[in-house]
């Protein structure tokens, strides 16, 4: 028989609060949200810019994806609901302080604007599709549909002249939905790991960045690719550098940040998250499309399915790790 002189009861696993509710869901929502976010952004950016006829995958083509890609993310978060029959209820009221308030009325203003922005491309559309029966088939069917209801005819008509006040609308909704993707969690205060204002905007980065390798794969000009290989290039380090301020914010604050920070450096979650992330998601994207930009030919699919990969594995790690992370009250 052993003895043991018991001091505390901190040591008695589930003795502090522990959150382990939140499973894949939550991590695909917020990853598809910053892509959807991404495309929106990227097709409003430049068509201001004025450069729509030069960058047609980005601000006429890809778009198209982002209705789906929210529709894809909101079923994931209806499936994550423990009453999804009573979701409308959100939209009742508006919370100024609530993140979850900010996201559903953000992504009720998107998502027909989303819907709306590719429809007034549908020629364009067309014209890139005329050799493929399939989709050539169900666009002119769509047409046919929106013809036949003239409400819907005029509606898009009215946004096809008034297209630059619609990317205006676009760009900010979609900022503003980049950013709510990481303040969902960093809203939760008890969980330390999330409790940081860097995951704002390390979020939007991130988004921005794996919407940008789905246009680089998408696209069907060389130039374009370049210029979605240079601009995801900037991404990864920024995203680099939030990454590195978010532990050393972790490794200069208090015990509980400290153990948080320690899930990753030498944790049960350091090989995923500077295997899956960093290496597979961050450095060998950027050596290929560096690679790429000094006349290697590297397929285009390669750096664009790491980053994807590394986005996704990006966001499983940190709703997973965070929720494991807690205050010693």
């Amino acid at each position: 028989m052993t003895e043991e002189i018991i001091t505390s009861g901190r040591d008695i696993p589930f003795i502090d609060p522990v959150l382990n509710i939140w499973h894949w869901q939550i991590p695909l929502y917020l990853y598809l949200g910053g892509i959807a976010a991404a495309l929106v952004f990227f097709s409003a950016y430049f068509y201001i810019r004025g450069r729509g006829n030069e960058l047609k995958t980005s601000v006429q083509i890809a778009p198209m994806l982002a209705p789906v890609v929210i529709v894809i993310g909101l079923l994931a978060l209806l499936l994550d609901l423990r009453h999804p029959a009573y979701f409308w209820q959100l939209y009742t009221t508006i919370r100024f302080n609530s993140p979850m308030s900010w996201g559903a009325w953000t992504l009720g203003l998107i998502m027909p604007l989303s819907i709306i922005w590719p429809l007034t491309y549908l020629k364009e559309i067309q014209k890139y599709y005329e050799k493929n029966k399939f989709f050539s088939g169900i666009l002119e069917w769509l047409e046919r549909m929106i013809n036949m209801i003239k409400p819907v005819k005029s509606l898009i008509e009215w946004f096809t002249v008034n297209r630059y006040f619609l990317a205006w609308v676009n760009i900010i909704l979609a900022v503003i939905l980049g950013v709510y993707t990481g303040i969902l969690l960093s809203a939760f205060n008890a969980r330390p790991l999330w409790n940081t204002s860097i995951l704002g905007p390390l979020f939007l980065t991130s988004g921005l960045s794996t919407g940008a390798a789905v246009i680089m794969w998408w696209s069907r000009s060389a130039k374009e690719r370049i210029i979605f290989s240079r601009i995801d290039l900037l991404l990864i380090a920024v995203e680099g550098f939030f990454i590195i301020h978010l532990f050393m914010g972790f490794l200069a604050s208090g015990a509980v940040q400290i153990e948080a920070a320690e899930l990753f450096l030498g944790g049960e979650f350091t090989a995923i998250f500077w295997i899956g992330v960093v290496v597979i998601g961050l450095i060998l994207p950027a050596m290929l499309e560096t690679m790429e930009l000094f006349g290697y030919h590297i397929p285009i699919s390669i750096p664009a399915i790491l980053i994807l990969v590394g986005g996704l594995i990006f966001r499983f790690v940190m709703v997973e790790a965070g929720q494991i992370t807690r205050y010693l009250y």
